[in-house]
C-alpha cells in the first residue's frame, strides 16, 4: 500500500486516505509523494485514483434530465482528468514519455477546457522529439484558457526558450512573474534568456520534425571530419617541415606530403556517408555558426597545405621572393602564413568562441534574477558560472587596456612607423602626440570601468551575499575577479609614464602578468571539469530549471468539481443563461437546457450558433442557473467552452463556482428617508 511506505528524502510517510473509496484523496496522496520526490509511488496512488473514478471514455456518472439525484455525490468521479495529469507527471519524472503523453492526452480529452490538462501535455509533448509544434499550441491554449495562471507563461517561455526565441521567452516569464514574483522556475530561466542562454543541442530546431539524435550524429560526423582533417593536416605539415629541415630537400618527404590531401579526401567520403540528413545542414549552420566557422577553417587549412605542398613540388622561379629560413628553396613569408592556417586553424575558433561566449548576453542583470530566486540549488549553480562570465569581461576589458598600453609605448612610434621624409617634423611630432592621447584616454576608461563595474555589480541587492558565498567556494573564481581590477590601475600608470626604465613600464609587466593567472585559473578549472565530468566555468555548465524548485506544477491542482445541488439543478433547470464575449462585445444568450453534466462536473449544453460563434471568440464563459425546485439558491459556473462538432454540444469546463442564497427582504438596502 502507497501510504504505509516510507520516504528517505523527505519529511516522512505520506498519510493513507480517509475514505479508500474517494478518488479525489488518492490524486492528493499522488500529490504529496510527487512533492517528496517519489515518482514511483505517486503513480501507484493516481492509478488507485483512476480505477476507482469512471471508466475512461464512459460516461458512467453523467448526470442527466431523466431523474433526479442520477449524478455522483459532490466529488466522486469530479477531476478524473486530475489523475491522469498526475500519472502523466509520475510517468515524466520517472523517464517514461511516450506513457506521459499518453496520459496527458486522456486527460485533455476528458477535460479539454481545463488549461491545467493543456499545461501538462504541452510539458509532456515538449519532451518527444518533433512534437514541439504540438506543444507550443497546446501551451498558446492554456495561456489563452487561463492568461492569470503563471505556470502556462513559464511552460510558453521555456518553449521559447529551447529555441533561441529570447525575446518571447522573456516576456513571458516577466507575464509569469507579475503573477507569482516568487516562482523560482520563471526567475532562473528568465536569467538565461538574459544570458542568451543555449542549449547543448543548440544546431537542432526544436520545431523540425526529426528526431534531434539523427541531427545529433550528422553533427557528430562533420565535427568528426573538422578535428580529424586538421588533426592531419597539422601532423603532416610538421613532419614535412621537420624532414626539409633536417634532411634538406628530399622527393620522399615532399611526395609523401603531397600524398596526405588523398587521406583527407577518404576521412571527407567516410563522414560523409554518415551524414543521412543533408537538407538540414544548412539550418544546423544557420542555428550553430560556431560549427559553420570550424568547417569553414577547415576547408581553409586544406587549401592552405595544398598551396604550400605544390610550392614544396613545384617551386616557381620568383628572384623577388627570399628563401623560407624554415623550408629550403621555398619562398618566405606567404608560405609561413599559409602554413600558420594549417596548424592553428582549430585553435583560433575555439578562442574567439570562449570570447563571444563572455559577451554574449546581461550577466549583472540575469544574476540579479538568479539571487532573487533563493537559495536554489540550480540557481546557485547558474550564480557561479555567470560570475565566471562577469570576470571574463572584466579580464578582457583589462586585456583591451594592456594592448592599448603595449601600442602606446613610445619605442614602438621609434621605428619610423609615422615619420614621412615629405611631412614636416613638427606634423609628424603633433600626429604621434595626438594618437597618443587618444590611446592614453581609452585606456585609462578602460582601466577605470572594470572595478567600477565590480563595484556595481557588489552594490545590487541580494548579490552580495552570492558573491562573497561564491568567492569563499572558489578561490579561483575570486582570483579572476580581483585581479583585472588590480591590474586596471596599473595599466592606467603604464600609459600616462611609458618609456624603457620608467615606473609605467614595471606597472605594465606587472599588470600582465596579474592578467595571465585568470587564463591559468580558468584552463585548470576547465580542464578538471572535464576529467571529472562535473561543471565547469563555462556556458555549457548553465542548466535550465526543469521542475528544480521545491513548488510542484500548477497542472497537479485539483479540477473544479460540482456539488450535488448544483448538478441537480443544472440537470432539472429549463432556465439556463450563459454570458460570453462575442465579436460584438459581451453578450447574455438564453440557453434552452443543459443536455447533462459529466462525470468530472462539464456542462454540455445544446446552445445556438451565437454562443459557438462568442466561444470561438473568447472560450471564458460564464453559466448562470436557479434552483429549480423552491428557488433557495443560485449558482455561477465559470469555465471554458469549447464546441463539440461530433456531438453538436456545447462543452464547458469549471474553473470556479459560486453558489449562493437568494437575498431575503431582511437583505434588501434600505430605502432613503
Amino acid at each position: 500500500m502507497v501510504s504505509g511506505l516510507g520516504d528517505p528524502g523527505g519529511p516522512g510517510p505520506v498519510p493513507p486516505p480517509r475514505d479508500d473509496a474517494d478518488p479525489r484523496q488518492w490524486c492528493a496522496v499522488a500529490v504529496s509523494w510527487l512533492a517528496r520526490g517519489r515518482p514511483e509511488a505517486a503513480l501507484e496512488a493516481a492509478r488507485r485514483a483512476l480505477d476507482l473514478g469512471p471508466a475512461a471514455g464512459s460516461d458512467a456518472g453523467t448526470s442527466t434530465g431523466t431523474g433526479a439525484g442520477t449524478g455522483p455525490p459532490s466529488g466522486a468521479g469530479a477531476g478524473a482528468d486530475w489523475g491522469y495529469r498526475l500519472a502523466s507527471l509520475a510517468f515524466e519524472r520517472l523517464g517514461r514519455d511516450a506513457e506521459a503523453v499518453a496520459a496527458a492526452e486522456e486527460a485533455v480529452r476528458l477535460a479539454p477546457g481545463s488549461w491545467a490538462a493543456r499545461t501538462r501535455l504541452g510539458a509532456a509533448l515538449r519532451r518527444v522529439p518533433g512534437r514541439w509544434c504540438e506543444a507550443r499550441a497546446q501551451a498558446a491554449r492554456a495561456v489563452r484558457y487561463a492568461p492569470e495562471e503563471p505556470d502556462p507563461h513559464v511552460l510558453t517561455g521555456d518553449l521559447a526558450l529551447l529555441r533561441g526565441e529570447y525575446r518571447r521567452a522573456e516576456d513571458s516569464y516577466r507575464t509569469a512573474l507579475r503573477l507569482l514574483p516568487d516562482h523560482t522556475g520563471a526567475r532562473i530561466n528568465l536569467g538565461l534568456a538574459l544570458l542568451r542562454w543555449q542549449r547543448p543541442r543548440a544546431h537542432h530546431d526544436p520545431a523540425w520534425p526529426v528526431d534531434p539524435r539523427e541531427t545529433g550524429r550528422a553533427r557528430h560526423a562533420l565535427e568528426t571530419w573538422s578535428r580529424r582533417t586538421r588533426l592531419l593536416l597539422a601532423v603532416a605539415l610538421v613532419a614535412v617541415c621537420a624532414t626539409e629541415i633536417g634532411l634538406g630537400p628530399t622527393g620522399i618527404a615532399r611526395v609523401g606530403g603531397a600524398l596526405v590531401p588523398l587521406a583527407v579526401l577518404a576521412i571527407t567520403l567516410r563522414q560523409a556517408r554518415r551524414v543521412r540528413l543533408w537538407p538540414y545542414v544548412p539550418g544546423m549552420l544557420a542555428r550553430d555558426p560556431w560549427l559553420g566557422v570550424s568547417l569553414l577553417l577547415t576547408l581553409v587549412a586544406v587549401a592552405a597545405y595544398v598551396a604550400i605542398t605544390a610550392g614544396l613540388l613545384f617551386p616557381p622561379p620568383s628572384p623577388g621572393l627570399s628563401p623560407s629560413p624554415s623550408l629550403p628553396g621555398v619562398p618566405g613569408d606567404p608560405w609561413a602564413v599559409l602554413a600558420e592556417l594549417a596548424l592553428l586553424s582549430g585553435a583560433v575558433p575555439l578562442v574567439l568562441r570562449v570570447l563571444a561566449g563572455v559577451w554574449r548576453g546581461r550577466p549583472v542583470r540575469a544574476l540579479a534574477e538568479f539571487a532573487a530566486a533563493g537559495g536554489d540549488r540550480t540557481a546557485r549553480r547558474d550564480i557561479d558560472v555567470t560570475l565566471w562570465l562577469v570576470a571574463g569581461r572584466a579580464w578582457s576589458g583589462t586585456t583591451a587596456a594592456a594592448l592599448v598600453a603595449v601600442a602606446a609605448d613610445r619605442r614602438l612610434w621609434a621605428a619610423d612607423v609615422l615619420v614621412v621624409p615629405a611631412v614636416p617634423a613638427l606634423l609628424t611630432a603633433l600626429t604621434v602626440l595626438a594618437v597618443l592621447t587618444v590611446l592614453a584616454v581609452l585606456a585609462v576608461l578602460t582601466a577605470l570601468a572594470v572595478p567600477v563595474a565590480l563595484a556595481r555589480l557588489r552594490a545590487r541587492p541580494g548579490l552580495a551575499r552570492h558573491l562573497g558565498r561564491a568567492a569563499a567556494a572558489d578561490r579561483g573564481l575570486a582570483a579572476a575577479l580581483l585581479l583585472p581590477a588590480v591590474a586596471a590601475p596599473l595599466l592606467g600608470v603604464a600609459v600616462v609614464a611609458p618609456g624603457p626604465g620608467a615606473a609605467g613600464e614595471w606597472a605594465r609587466r606587472a599588470a600582465l602578468v596579474l592578467l595571465a593567472v585568470p587564463v591559468a585559473v580558468y584552463a585548470a578549472g576547465a580542464v578538471r571539469a572535464w576529467w571529472r565530468g562535473a561543471p565547469g566555468p563555462g556556458r555549457s555548465s548553465l542548466v535550465m530549471c526543469d521542475g528544480c524548485a521545491d513548488r510542484l506544477p500548477g497542472d497537479t491542482g485539483p479540477s473544479v468539481g460540482l456539488s450535488g445541488e448544483v448538478r441537480d439543478a443544472f440537470t432539472h433547470a429549463r432556465e439556463v443563461v450563459l454570458a460570453c464575449t462575442g465579436p460584438g462585445g459581451p453578450r447574455t444568450l438564453a440557453v434552452g437546457a443543459v443536455s447533462s453534466v459529466g462525470p468530472g462536473g462539464e456542462l454540455r449544453l445544446i446552445a445556438t450558433s451565437e454562443a459557438w460563434d462568442a466561444a470561438e471568440h473568447d472560450p471564458r464563459v460564464a453559466v448562470f442557473v436557479a434552483d429549480p425546485l423552491d428557488r433557495r439558491f443560485w449558482a455561477e459556473v465559470r469555465g471554458i467552452a469549447i464546441g463539440d462538432t461530433e456531438s453538436a454540444l456545447l462543452r464547458i469546463t469549471p474553473k470556479e463556482v459560486t453558489v449562493a442564497d437568494y437575498p431575503g427582504r431582511h437583505q434588501g438596502r434600505p430605502g432613503r428617508g
